[in-house]
Parts: structure tokens; C-alpha cells; sequence
């Protein structure tokens, strides 16, 4: 990994960045199992590429509703062979590493992976150190834990809600990076849709997106809008039984949306320009 800290800066010039997704996992709620084998994630991480994608996220350990945790050396040995190959094949690429575990983490440093995006905000002290001791670029997200455990409420609890929850949540998170002594230009902070949040709250805290950067004094191309295929697109568009795979269309309009109010950086499954055929 090069000495150099990491600066999401000049990764923003000239357009929205998309950070591709590349599931490597046998059970996450969109894609599960489709790219566990080193060629199929190649081809997938090449499509999405070609799309668009600035960057890609790859993730061994599935985040969905109700997932299980998995052991450290089975999620390294999802991963290995498909940075491996992405190395060789896509040098030029860089990589994010979706993991909430340090020995994982430190691997995926040492193979070259450039941004270690942590789904719980880098609550783990040794997530923290990696955080504060390396140049890597860091994405940030709010989530609810408890016992180890990704806390996932009923999705239908029809009780209002305000985003001030999270916001408060996600201000924890930054203020934990910041008190570690990581530099601003390193952190991109995300609000976590869908993590620890019934429906009400997730469309509470999108109608209150392009207040977050002013209730955070964080700028909006520092916050990573990670809404791709969620269930809240679903739900907010009248069809909650929509598979997915067929959100792409509303993951685009959110997006559009949300550039609208100045976010930048963007993870998703799929990259759909105007007008294009899916």
C-alpha cells in the first residue's frame, strides 16, 4: 500500500464518483452467490467498470436483514482470490474493502485494497487503530450493534419517525474519526439506509438528506449515499415486493435525486446513465 494518505479530493473532480458493489458473498439480499467464483467476479467487477464505476466494493460478509456473522478466515477466504485476479486484471481500479474486521482488514491493506469501508463506523478499537495508523481512505457507515449483531427492526413498523437518531448516530461516528486524529479529506461518512431502520425512519432520514451536511458541519461530497436497491426504494415507490434486481430504475432516480442536493459519491449495484436501456 503506497505511503501517501488517501484523499477523496481529487476522486470527486469532474463528476459523481460510483463506487461499484461486487458481492462475494452466498447470501446477500441483491446478488448472493452470483460472484462468489473468481471469474464471475471478475466479469461482474469489469461491467461495472465499463458503466462507470470509479471504484469497487467488495464484500465477503453479507450485511442483509438477518444475516449471520461469518468467521475471519472464511470471509479472507472469499475475498483472496478475487483481489487477486482484480489486481492483475484491473490495476488500475481501486479497491474498497467491506469489512468490519481488523485481521481481514489488515490483509486487504497489505493486498493492495485502498479504502476500508466499515459498516459500523469503526466502533471496533481495532478497526480504530487500523483507521488511525494507516493512509487508507475510510467509509464510515451509522449502524445500530448489539451482542455483535447488526440490529434489524420489523421494516413495517408503521410508528413515525424522525431522522434525528440518526443523525445523532452518524455524528458519533464522525466525531469518533475525528477525536482518533484522521484527517478530514480521508473520511467519507454514510447515513446507513435501512441499518437498524423501519421504513418510516429511512424515509425521514432521505427527506432530510440535504440537511445533513449543515446539521453535521461535514461537506455533501464527503457522504457516501448507499441506497442501491434497497427496500425503502420499493416501499417508497408503492411496490415492496419488487425483487432487487429489477430497483436498478428507482436506485437511479434516488440518485439523480440526491445529486440534486449535492452528494457526490455514490455505492451501487448497477450504473444506469439517462436514458439508458438496463
Amino acid at each position: 500500500m503506497s505511503s501517501a494518505a488517501f484523499d477523496w479530493g481529487p476522486r470527486l473532480a469532474g463528476g459523481p464518483l460510483f463506487i461499484g458493489i461486487l458481492n462475494l458473498t452466498p447470501d446477500s439480499f441483491s446478488d448472493g452467490g452470483r460472484y462468489l467464483a473468481p471469474e464471475a467476479a471478475l466479469a461482474q467487477a469489469q461491467r461495472l467498470v465499463a458503466a462507470g464505476a470509479g471504484m469497487l466494493d467488495l464484500g465477503a460478509e453479507s450485511t442483509r436483514p438477518g444475516s449471520a456473522p461469518v468467521s475471519e478466515d472464511t470471509e479472507w477466504e472469499r475475498l483472496a482470490p478475487v483481489l487477486a485476479r482484480l489486481r492483475t486484471e484491473l490495476p488500475d481500479t481501486p479497491l474498497s474493502l467491506d469489512t468490519r474486521h481488523a485481521t481481514v482488514a489488515t490483509r486487504g491493506l497489505e493486498a493492495g485494497i485502498a479504502v476500508l469501508n466499515d459498516v459500523t463506523g469503526f466502533s471496533d478499537p481495532a478497526m480504530l487503530d487500523l483507521a488511525r495508523s494507516t493512509p487508507c481512505g475510510l467509509i464510515a457507515m451509522r449502524s445500530r450493534v448489539a451482542d455483535g449483531y447488526l440490529q434489524m427492526p420489523p421494516y413495517d413498523d408503521p410508528t413515525p419517525r424522525r431522522a434525528d437518531a440518526a443523525f445523532a448516530e452518524l455524528r458519533v461516528v464522525r466525531d469518533r474519526l475525528c477525536l482518533a486524529g484522521v484527517p478530514d479529506a480521508r473520511i467519507l461518512l454514510d447515513p446507513g439506509f435501512g441499518f437498524g431502520t423501519t421504513y418510516q425512519e429511512d424515509l425521514a432520514l432521505w427527506q432530510a438528506l440535504p440537511e445533513l451536511p449543515g446539521a453535521l458541519g461535514w461537506p455533501g461530497d464527503h457522504v457516501c449515499v448507499g441506497i442501491s436497491r434497497k427496500r425503502f426504494l420499493a416501499a417508497r415507490a408503492g411496490t415492496p415486493g419488487l425483487a432487487p434486481a429489477l430497483r436498478d430504475p428507482l436506485t437511479a432516480a434516488a440518485h439523480a435525486e440526491a445529486l440534486g442536493w449535492g452528494f457526490r459519491v455514490f455505492r451501487t449495484h448497477a450504473i444506469v446513465a439517462p436514458g439508458q436501456p438496463l
